[in-house]
C-alpha cells in the first residue's frame, strides 16, 4: 500500500496539530526491537480504563502511513480510546505481517500480545475491549488474531484484507465467537473480491460466510444500500448485517461496488475510494458494541438513545441533534396522534421544524445499522 509523496505531505500538514499526542516507542520481543506509534487523545486522563485498537498497516507500508491513511484520530478524540499502530518486520526489504503464512517466519501474534501487555503497564487499558483492524496485509493479520488470539482480541475489522487458504478452515482456532467486520471493494486488484487461489487468498464472500458459521449468526443478512452521497468517487456501497450470533456476536460486510484497494473515507484516494462511508467511523461503531470476557452485544438501541441529544428543546425553526459516528440517518416526526408530519433521510445534524404547528412531537431516528431512538420535543 504505497502512497505518493504529495499525498503524504498533504495529510501530514492536515494532522500535524495532533503530533504531540503520538508516542513513538518500541518493545523487545523475539530477539529484536519492535517499534510502534501510539495515539493518545487529549481527553484521555487515565482515570478510567479505556479501549485499545490495534491498527495494522498493509504490505510495503508502515505505522506512520497507516496512522495518516486511516485517520482514526478524530474518532478517538471523541470516543476516548487509544490507538496503536505497530510496525511489521521486513521481508525482501518490505514491511509485512505474518498472517498465518508460516510458523518459521516471525511470530507477530506473540509481538502483538506482548504489545498489549506493555501498553497496559503504562496506560489504563480496558483489557476486555481490545480490538484489531488493518488495511490489506493488516486486514489479513486481523483475521489471524481472530483465529489465534481470541482470548485477547474482542472483535476485528478487515479493510481490503482476506484470509489465506493456509489458515482457512481447521487451521483457525478461535476460543470464542469473534465479531467481524469486512470492508472490501469489488474492483480490488490487489486482494480480489473473488479471491486469488494462485496466491492462496480466499474469496471475500467465503470469508464472511466462514465467520457467520463460526459465530452461529443468522445466515440471512439484513441488507441495505448505503445512500450514494458522493457522486465523484465512482463507487457505491452495500451493507450486510448477519446478527444473532452466539453471545450476541455478529458479522458485517460493507461491499463497495467498483471500489478499489483503498480505505473508504480517505479524502485523497481518488476514484474507487468510497466516500459514502467513513471506514474508521463504521469500524468504531461496530467495535463499540462488544466487550469481553463474556462476549455480549451492548444494546445498540439503548446506546444510541443514550447518546442522542436534541437542542434547542423547545425548538422554533430548527431542531439540532448529534450524529457523532453516523454518516446518514432516517428521520420521522409524528404528532401526539401518531400522524407522520415529517419524514426524510439526512446527513446533517439538524432538521427544519418551522412549518410545524405549535405542540408536542416525537422524533424517531434510525441509523444505517438499524439502531433506533425516539425522543420527544416541543415546537414553539
Amino acid at each position: 500500500m504505497k502512497k505518493t509523496l504529495l499525498s503524504l505531505i498533504l495529510i501530514s500538514t492536515l494532522f500535524a496539530v495532533k503530533a504531540q499526542t503520538t508516542v513513538i516507542d518500541s518493545i523487545y520481543v523475539g530477539g529484536q526491537y519492535r517499534s510502534y506509534r501510539l495515539y493518545v487523545p487529549a481527553i484521555y486522563t487515565g482515570a478510567t480504563a479505556r479501549p485499545l485498537i490495534l491498527n495494522l498497516h498493509g504490505y510495503t507500508s508502515n505505522a506512520q502511513q497507516q496512522q495518516l491513511y486511516s485517520n482514526f484520530m478524530p474518532v478517538a478524540d471523541t470516543a476516548n480510546f487509544l490507538m496503536v499502530y505497530p510496525n511489521g518486520t521486513y521481508s525482501s526489504g518490505q514491511r509485512f505481517w505474518n498472517a498465518g503464512l508460516s510458523s518459521a517466519l516471525v511470530n507477530d501474534i506473540a509481538f502483538l500480545s506482548a504489545l498489549i501487555d506493555s501498553l497496559d503497564l503504562t496506560y489504563n487499558i480496558n483489557l476486555n475491549r481490545v480490538y484489531s483492524t488493518g488495511m490489506s496485509n493488516g486486514g489479513f493479520m486481523s483475521h489471524t488474531l481472530a483465529c489465534e488470539l481470541s482470548n485477547r482480541i474482542t472483535a476485528i475489522a478487515s479493510v481490503t484484507g482476506s484470509i489465506f487458504t493456509t489458515q482457512y478452515g481447521p487451521n483457525c482456532h478461535p476460543m470464542r465467537p469473534v465479531p467481524v467486520m469486512q470492508i472490501h471493494g469489488t474492483s480490488d486488484a490487489t486482494v480480489p473480491y473473488l479471491g486469488n487461489m494462485s496466491q492462496n487468498m480466499m474469496p471475500i464472500d467465503s470469508v464472511v460466510k466462514y465467520w457467520v458459521t463460526k459465530n452461529n449468526c443468522n445466515p440471512t443478512a439484513t441488507f441495505s444500500n448505503v445512500p450514494n452521497t458522493s457522486l465523484v468517487d465512482g463507487c457505491t456501497a452495500e451493507h450486510y448485517i448477519y446478527s444473532g450470533g452466539t453471545g450476541g456476536s455478529s458479522v458485517e460486510l460493507y461491499k463497495i461496488i467498483n471500489g478499489g484497494h483503498t480505505w473508504p473515507g480517505f479524502p485523497f484516494g481518488g476514484v474507487g475510494t468510497n466516500l459514502d462511508i467513513n471506514a474508521s467511523k463504521e469500524i468504531w461503531r461496530f467495535f463499540n458494541k462488544y466487550s469481553m470476557p463474556f462476549l455480549t452485544s451492548i444494546d445498540e438501541n439503548k446506546a444510541f438513545a443514550n447518546s442522542l441529544k436534541l437542542y434547542p428543546n423547545p425548538a422554533n425553526t430548527t431542531l439540532h441533534f448529534n450524529l457523532e459516528n453516523e454518516t446518514s440517518v432516517s428521520i420521522e416526526v409524528t404528532d401526539v396522534l401518531g400522524k407522520v408530519v415529517l419524514s426524510e433521510t439526512t446527513q446533517t445534524n439538524s432538521i427544519s421544524v418551522g412549518n410545524l404547528t405549535t405542540g408536542i412531537y416525537f422524533l424517531t431516528v434510525k441509523t444505517l445499522s438499524g439502531a433506533v431512538a425516539k425522543m420527544k420535543f416541543i415546537k414553539e
